[in-house]
């Protein structure tokens, strides 16, 4: 019968490697074209499935942050201004870091909830409870 260490050195060689970074959770990225002077957004649903949040709760925080006036159609958002992607990705990064990471453990295991005028964050995963300082 082998040893211990000759049956771990087996388990291991038999055990894939992961093929990620070890991050489980990436921000998605926005999809969109332009139409004339709009920008015309057509994933939002997609990336708020993602971040398991409300897509009117990011839909207003991209038109403050953008400065730009915009509604839905369907599933779709349109800004009524031309706005590069980059630009638009680094919103819903920065929204993903205020409103969706947890401030402890940094995973994105959290939902939003409200106590009396307050909105915290609380982690699914650690327990954690931070409040928001953006309003929406």
């Amino acid at each position: 019968m082998a040893n211990y260490e000759e049956m771990l050195n087996l388990a291991y060689s038999k055990i894939k490697e992961p093929e990620s970074n070890g991050d489980r959770f990436e921000i998605p990225k926005i999809e969109g074209h332009f139409e004339g002077k709009k920008t015309i957004l057509t994933n939002l649903l997609s990336i708020a499935s993602h971040l398991r949040r409300d897509p009117e709760h990011i839909q207003k925080f991209l038109l403050r942050e953008l400065a730009v006036s915009g509604q839905m159609e369907g599933d779709r958002l349109i800004l009524n201004n031309n706005v590069p992607s980059s630009k638009i990705n680094q919103k819903i990064e920065q929204y993903t870091k205020e409103f969706v990471l947890c401030k402890e453990c940094q995973k994105p295991d959290t939902e939003l909830i409200k106590e009396g005028r307050l909105s915290f964050i609380k982690c699914l995963a650690c327990g954690a409870k931070h409040p928001i300082r953006n309003k929406i």
